[in-house]
């Protein structure tokens, strides 16, 4: 990890009829060995009400997509932790994730 912190990251999403607008938890850059850092985008969840899905979706479905496509801004990830004694476990499973992810997109430019 190379540093975290809370950005001004605004993400307009709808839940139901309404519009509404996610900040995120905390946005942690990641040295994982490529020319610019990963921005992983992190949200603490305990109980998690239905808006909170909503969220996720956005993020997972449209934004993350849309900002690398883009590229732009960086590479980034959105990673959603629920269980608190599991954040550390389920944080290296999500960093390891996404560089098998940029792996692949390597090993298809090769082919």
């Amino acid at each position: 990890m190379h540093s975290w912190g809370s950005y001004f990251v605004h993400v307009p999403y709808r839940y139901g009829s309404e519009m509404r607008t996610y900040l995120p938890d905390f946005i942690v850059l990641i040295n994982d060995g490529q020319d610019n850092l990963l921005n992983l985008i992190v949200e603490i969840k305990g109980y998690r009400r239905e808006d909170a899905k909503e969220k996720k979706s956005t993020m997972e479905t449209y934004w993350v997509p849309g900002v690398n496509n883009h590229r732009h801004y960086g590479r980034w990830a959105f990673a959603e932790f629920t269980e608190v004694y599991r954040i550390e476990t389920d944080f290296e499973a999500k960093v390891e994730e996404e560089f098998n992810k940029m792996i692949e997109e390597i090993m298809k430019g090769d082919g």
